[in-house]
């Protein structure tokens, strides 16, 4: 049974903070009794601690999927079952890196301080650097990531804002004609509103699968 803070005694904000916890509830990856939600115009905090940080991403995601929810803080605290060294850590994450055939494990560089692995590099594309996060974010004994892997980019702007709006009107999942993309540099924004923070976040996958792009700012707003 998930905890809740029942500080605000709005019926919206009390309505999301039942469905919030039901769907937390429901999902099995997560098996803490010791998460807290609270509520607060579409936006959650949850707060708490649960055994491992996959199952601190795993109540981020269920949360999000929620219908109602705009945006989430994610305040959990990891406390491991069973410690790991950071060295038995670090092995780990060097083998899982490497283990992958979409990661170029040369150019990046890891370290690790008290479970919170960091990486950094610079690679040619986004895939990358997320499945580069993806291999290490699950393993035994993580408490966080911060991925500082850089991307280089390689097109022009014009081709970046063309390729993200082709890809925005492919997409089955995304209304594109409620979308604006800008980009400079290699760096995009978006903007517009959508139905759902998967759409949002379904437009912004769009937005970094295109080349050359390094940075995303997603500015959509979900207007449920």
């Amino acid at each position: 049974m998930i905890l809740l803070h029942r500080a605000h005694s709005n019926i919206a904000d009390t309505d999301l903070r039942d469905r919030v916890e039901r769907q937390l509830d429901w999902e099995p990856e997560i098996t803490s009794t010791d998460i807290g939600v609270a509520t607060d115009n579409g936006v959650v905090t949850l707060t708490g601690f649960v055994d491992s940080y996959a199952e601190k991403l795993a109540a981020e995601r269920v949360t999000l999927k929620t219908y109602g929810v705009s945006a989430v803080a994610n305040e959990i605290q990891v406390k491991l079952l069973f410690k790991k060294t950071d060295t038995d850590i670090a092995s780990a994450a060097l083998d899982a890196l490497q283990a992958r055939i979409d990661v170029p494990h040369d150019k990046i560089k890891l370290t690790v301080k008290d479970g919170w692995i960091t990486l950094e590099g610079n690679v040619d594309w986004y895939y990358q650097k997320n499945a580069a996060e993806f291999a290490v974010k699950y393993l035994s004994g993580v408490k966080g990531i911060t991925d500082n892997i850089k991307l280089k980019p390689q097109v022009s702007t014009i081709e970046v804002k063309d390729k993200i709006e082709d890809a925005l009107k492919r997409s089955a999942e995304v209304d594109a004609r409620r979308i604006m993309v800008q980009a400079a540099d290699g760096r995009v924004t978006l903007r517009g509103n959508v139905r759902s923070w998967f759409e949002k976040q379904e437009a912004a996958t769009a937005a970094w699968a295109a080349p050359g792009v390094k940075e995303v700012s997603n500015q959509i707003v979900v207007v449920p």
